[in-house]
């Protein structure tokens, strides 16, 4: 029987409302993204890392990727670190911030993040991986969920080792990419390894990794037992693949609402990181949205051009007029930046990886 993606479930005591989940993914996961996520049809967002690092020190960065909006919840902070009393610090924040989870990076494959000891790198240490879950678990009241590889190497089984360990620990759900972090993301996850962990843990396992259709997400669910997926790339500028994946509901969006929708995610993401930030970060995104043969490469090309979003948004809303009646929509249905919960004193800093 094919699972129903739409169907509720359980993170300890956080329902989740559909069986699919937006990944963490560094250099993408923006509170537009997330937000974007939701109302396509993600029953749980994902922040992209926040290293613990950066709270200690009080590095000076945008407070921003703790900015927690009404309509992102369910939502988990996923923090990254190889120091337990570190962690369990940044894991106090992060319930402060009006996250619903907190999420542990055990999976980044990105030396700048596996060489301080963290990310992946942790799967070969068990031992200190439980030691940070068992301080995350007891500095706060919500949920903690890990989320990892397969191991360092090609062909490890080390998330077979690790995982009931880390449940024993506190974790309350596991997530697994099964890719080695020397992988990264070549070859296919190997998802008889998902199965497996299903077995050997009695908390939702969620299974990441090529999930980039309705008929992948049932058939891995319905091969692995697996409580939910997680859908990464596929996601990236294309907010209609959560909605096919999640209710099926295929067809390719038209070219109004491509470009409503990248309209809205460009304002989104200048009032989070401010017009200057925002202009560079959202480059990569024009391609995501525009490709797919839904506009010409060379209109893509110029958008990348421009200076500022706002020449950006012009540029749009003149290939696609149509768009503007459908971003007045979107923008009515948000609500109100008043009611998001930032932590003002608290910097924080942002490492890439994935």
């Amino acid at each position: 029987m094919l699972a129903d993606l739409r169907e509720s479930w359980w993170i300890g005591a956080v329902e989740i409302p559909t069986r699919v989940v937006l990944a963490p993914m560094a250099g993408v996961s923006v509170q537009a993204f997330r937000r974007q996520g939701r109302r396509f049809g993600a029953g749980l967002v994902c922040s992209e890392m926040v290293s613990c690092a950066g709270i200690e020190h009080r590095n000076e960065r945008t407070l921003g990727y703790l900015r927690v909006a009404r309509d992102e919840h369910p939502l988990a902070i996923q923090i990254f670190g190889s120091d337990p009393a570190v962690m369990g610090e940044a894991a106090r924040l992060v319930e402060a911030a009006g996250a619903d989870i907190v999420d542990i990076n055990f999976g980044c494959p990105v030396r700048k993040v596996t060489k301080t000891g963290a990310g992946a790198t942790l799967l070969e240490d068990a031992d200190h991986a439980c030691r940070i879950v068992d301080a995350v678990a007891r500095a706060v009241s919500l949920p903690v969920s890990v989320k990892m590889r397969r191991g360092l190497e090609n062909g490890s089984r080390a998330c077979l080792e690790v995982g009931p360990r880390l449940v024993g620990a506190g974790a309350q759900t596991l997530t697994l990419h099964p890719r080695s972090a020397r992988q990264m993301y070549t070859g296919t996850a190997d998802h008889s390894l998902t199965a497996e962990l299903v077995e050997l843990v009695d908390v939702p396992v969620i299974a990441s990794g090529d999930i980039v259709s309705r008929a992948k997400a049932q058939a891995v669910l319905a091969t692995t037992g697996a409580a939910a997926v997680m859908v990464g790339r596929a996601a990236q500028g294309n907010p209609w693949a959560l909605r096919e994946i999640a209710a099926g509901e295929a067809g390719e969006p038209s070219r109004e609402e491509v470009a409503a929708e990248l309209i809205l995610f460009v304002r989104e993401t200048e009032r989070e990181l401010g017009e200057r930030r925002a202009a560079s970060f959202l480059k990569k995104f024009y391609g995501w949205y525009l490709g797919r043969g839904r506009f010409p490469k060379p209109f893509k090309q110029e958008l990348v051009q421009l200076q500022t979003t706002d020449e950006v948004v012009d540029r749009l809303l003149a290939a696609a007029p149509a768009a503007a009646g459908l971003v007045e929509r979107l923008e009515a249905e948000l609500p109100d930046p008043e009611d998001e919960i930032v932590l003002d004193s608290m910097p924080i800093s942002i490492y890439g990886g994935g």
